[in-house]
């Protein structure tokens, strides 16, 4: 098997993510070279000297409900494997800007005007339902008092993971000003 630059580039960039920056051995940059790389999450692949990124499927589902100027956020991020994931990211974005910085909970951070991220901590594949799963509620508080908001939800960082499902973590809900609950 030929392994491009490109190729070799980004099993360096999957093996830094998945054991951490300085690990990629020293030979990655130099033409021709191939990324030879072990260590935990990493599955041996198709030929010598080649790794490829543990499968999983994660997933995330909940509702949203728009009131006035607030926002309220309930979800589950889960992951149905095979590989376990040592931790998840989970994007929310909406469509009409956030009031200031917001009350959220500690593992949730506000990365912009519009935007907070949530850390889920490991979730595993086979694990008991406590470690498997992992469920965040919180509300919002939006510029003004708008008709309706669109709210993204995603998947942005998974370890490294491949994905083959991921109709099921992104997500685009519109959400009119009704005090409904609308499902993702």
């Amino acid at each position: 098997m030929v392994v491009t630059r490109r190729k070799a580039a980004a099993l360096v960039l999957v093996a830094m993510a998945t054991l951490g920056a300085g690990s990629a051995p020293a030979t990655a940059g130099a033409p021709g070279a191939t990324a030879a790389v072990s260590g935990p999450g990493v599955v041996p692949g198709p030929g010598p000297g080649i790794a490829v990124a543990p499968e999983a499927d994660v997933s995330h589902h909940g509702h949203v409900l728009l009131w006035g100027s607030g926002l309220g956020v309930w979800m589950r991020s889960e992951n149905r494997g095979p590989s376990n994931l040592a931790d998840v990211t989970v994007r929310v974005r909406t469509s009409v800007p956030l009031v200031g910085r917001q009350e959220i909970p500690e593992n949730c951070m506000q990365t912009g005007r519009q935007t907070v991220l949530c850390r889920t901590g490991e979730l595993r594949a086979d694990g008991a339902e406590e470690v498997r799963r992992r469920q965040f509620a919180f509300e919002l508080q939006l510029t003004g008092k708008p008709d309706e908001v669109v709210v993204r939800i995603d998947t942005l960082w998974n370890g490294g993971a491949t994905d083959r499902n991921p109709r099921n973590n992104d997500h685009e809900v519109l959400a009119p000003a009704t005090g409904d609950e609308y499902v993702f």
